[in-house]
């Protein structure tokens, strides 16, 4: 069984929260696994053109083309993204637009695939991990478990954070406020968060180690799907 990770962070791996989180789930696993950073990449949004419906590979020319096939392979994902405004940011957002490439004419290549979603906010990332599971449920994926972490936000490394009166340091720490190392979010300083993430690995790893059912989980999730539609019409 193998896993795919994803990290939607622009930020260097070791300052990264998202690479921090998604590293030790797929650790945990015990599974086999690769984590992909979307640092660097080039990933349009969908553009709704419909030209996969054919052939269900999307026609836009950039790093998706490579991404697809290792979403094909794998049996699971675990996806971190930062918060930005409130929602998840532009580039995992636009991976994520992608996937409608595999919802034509019944193709059932993600069905039945499980996943953990990850959301790293400079306050909550729990509305972010939230919008990955929504992405997930389209294409008939299990989220099985949720990971919110709080990193650094922008602010403290802007180089005004000192006397920006409007930004994160004014707000939560008050004027005068000087930035040192111990007032800096970073999620392996959350023993809750990492734990948190060390148990999604584990149930992730158990759950694809004992006889994972693709089938089932499809039904599961069809049937989730369903509600969720009868409840906005």
């Amino acid at each position: 069984m193998k896993i795919l990770g994803i990290s939607g962070s622009s930020r260097g791996d070791q300052e990264s929260g998202c690479h921090k989180l998604v590293e030790t789930v797929l650790k945990a696993s015990g599974c086999e696994y690769e984590l992909v950073s979307l640092r660097g990449k080039k990933i349009l949004g969908c553009t709704a053109c419909l030209g996969c419906v054919e052939n269900n590979i999307c026609v836009q020319k950039d790093d998706m083309a490579q991404l697809r096939e290792k979403f094909v392979e794998a049996d699971a994902f675990v996806i971190a993204a930062p918060n930005f405004f409130g929602c998840m940011n532009a580039a995992t957002h636009a991976l994520l637009e992608r996937l409608y490439q595999f919802r034509h004419r019944e193709v059932d290549t993600l069905w039945g695939k499980l996943a953990v979603a990850i959301g790293v906010g400079g306050g909550d990332g729990l509305p972010v991990a939230e919008q990955i599971e929504g992405f997930m449920g389209y294409s008939f994926i299990e989220t099985i478990a949720k990971v919110s972490g709080q990193g650094a936000a922008c602010c403290f490394t802007c180089g005004y954070g000192e006397t920006c009166k409007i930004g994160a340091i004014h707000m939560f720490f008050g004027p005068g406020t000087k930035i040192t190392e111990d007032i800096i979010p970073a999620v392996e300083k959350q023993t809750e968060v990492m734990q948190a993430a060390v148990d999604a690995g584990k149930e992730l790893g158990k759950r694809l180690s004992e006889g994972h059912d693709r089938t089932k989980v499809t039904a599961k999730m069809q049937q989730k799907m369903m509600e969720k539609y009868k409840e906005s019409t």
